[in-house]
């Protein structure tokens, strides 16, 4: 199991760590509830080692990015940023990006399970192009500041436009700080050395943020419909299917995977999507089967305690002759009977 740079200062803060798919991630820090408040309420602080960095580097950069992710990156300039898509040909997932412009590289913000397989994607299809995708010899940690009062604790961060990003010293350590959420809230993305980690992380505790676990983080995401790569899309996944509209520009010219986007765009539907789902009963593993009258209709991708909702609830792909809201389906999984009713975000 992948440790992250703050594993080992942060067990030793009370911390309650779990597998999240081969990343040893804190669960929460003794009270997940009270960690949600801070989410949404104050300012909770997130050990966000799940991501990496991959960098960008060579004078094509920006022309080869343009001509492969789903967003318009051309134009960014340093201290600019912007979520993207690297989709494949068929318009399915390949993992999902904040970039972070600088004057002479382009930084790729990338879950670590999905890192390889960017990077080897990208390399593919490296032909004359001058660029060069590299991997931090040292890669930083990287920590979110999340909630509405994330921005007090961050000097001079206030007025950062979506996804731009600054330079900051934090606790000694010269930190890049972007604008950007785990959860579409209010918050931060910090790039920290990594020997400097620990420090930082204290720093803001000082500052009056409150450490979060991931049972917080993902009841909340569940609660506003971010999906994450390799839970709920992947490479099976149309990037129709998922609400992902702000990582996909509607008036750039070509990308990879643009024509089925465009295609699907003018058609107006696909057949399944991403739903938020309310359930009523024992809780269902990730995966488990959704069934309308006999027939199987969709399955569970995320399931999570919303702390907000006061329930349970998930993610879940649901066919389009079912996924109206109040809609109530069956979880099927061994003899347990949760119903699942569809929803709308945010659940709270």
């Amino acid at each position: 199991m992948i440790e992250t740079a703050l594993q080992q200062h942060l067990v030793a803060r009370g911390a309650s760590y779990g597998d999240d798919r081969g990343i040893a991630l804190p669960r929460h820090f003794g009270d997940p509830e009270a960690e949600y408040r801070a989410l949404v309420g104050g300012a909770a602080l997130v050990d966000a080692g799940f991501r990496t960095l991959v960098r960008a580097t060579g004078p094509d950069r920006l022309s080869f990015l343009q001509g492969m992710l789903s967003n318009d990156v051309a134009g960014l300039g340093a201290g600019e940023g912007c979520p993207a898509l690297l989709l494949t040909v068929q318009g399915r997932v390949t993992a999902d990006l904040r970039l972070v412009a600088l004057a002479d590289e382009m930084l790729l913000d990338c879950d670590l399970r999905a890192r390889d397989g960017l990077v080897a994607a990208l390399k593919a299809l490296l032909i004359a192009d001058d660029v060069e995708l590299i991997l931090p010899a040292e890669p930083p940690a990287l920590i979110g500041v999340e909630g509405p009062d994330a921005a007090r604790l961050l000097a001079g961060v206030s007025a950062l436009a979506p996804f731009a990003h600054t330079a900051l010293a934090i606790a000694g350590a010269d930190v890049r700080v972007q604008r950007a959420s785990e959860v579409h809230g209010d918050g931060f993305v910090l790039h920290v050395p990594a020997q400097h980690a620990a420090a930082v992380w204290d720093a803001l505790v000082t500052a009056g943020a409150r450490p979060c676990g991931m049972a917080a983080l993902e009841g909340r995401r569940v609660e506003v419909g971010v999906p994450r790569i390799g839970l709920d899309m992947d490479e099976k996944t149309l990037a129709l299917e998922v609400p992902v509209e702000d990582a996909i520009s509607a008036t750039k010219g070509c990308y990879l995977g643009q024509e089925v986007v465009a295609r699907g765009t003018a058609r107006g539907h696909v057949n399944r999507r991403l739903v938020p789902l309310l359930l009523a009963g024992p809780a269902p593993a990730s995966g488990a089967p959704l069934v309308r009258d006999g027939k199987d209709v969709g399955h569970l991708t995320t399931v999570a305690q919303a702390f907000g909702a006061g329930t349970m609830a998930a993610l879940g792909f649901v066919r389009r002759e079912h996924w109206e809201p109040g809609t109530e389906l069956a979880v099927r999984g061994g003899h347990a009977v949760t119903v699942a009713r569809v929803a709308s975000w945010p659940l709270a």
